[in-house]
């Protein structure tokens, strides 16, 4: 109290004294410098909109209602059969391609194809959340 009284005795306001005292204690409790100020506003991201990716969201979400629901999206879907509809990591699709198409591969492929099969699951089994 006696700090108090000492600034109150040579007319420092109430509100500036509050303030110094709350700045203090934010600086003591938080460790960190108080007053840091942004010297300017950021400039906006420039995001192109029109990228393949974008332009081409929700394309097949209209083919159940004006195909009579005959058609499902991934039917039309054009790639490797071992990854029409695929969803899972790489090890998985690895072995999926190994049980479609091993048999016809020449033997290169098949056997950088088997080298990292061999890795994944390697590392799966020693690292990460499938342990």
């Amino acid at each position: 109290m006696s700090l108090l009284g000492g600034l109150l005795k040579y007319n420092v306001p109430l509100c500036q004294l509050t303030g110094s005292l709350l700045q203090a204690a934010r600086s003591i409790s938080t460790g960190m410098c108080y007053g840091v100020r942004m010297h300017a506003i950021p400039e906006l991201k420039k995001v192109d909109r029109w990228t393949e990716k974008r332009a081409m969201f929700g394309v097949y979400d209209n083919i159940g209602i004006l195909g009579g629901f005959k058609a499902h999206p991934k039917d039309l879907m054009v790639g490797p059969c071992w990854l029409k509809a695929f969803q899972g990591n790489e090890l998985q699709r690895l072995i999926r391609k190994k049980k479609m198409v091993g048999e016809r591969m020449m033997t290169q492929d098949k056997l950088n194809l088997d080298k990292r099969i061999r890795f994944l699951y390697r590392r799966f089994n020693r690292i990460g959340k499938y342990r």
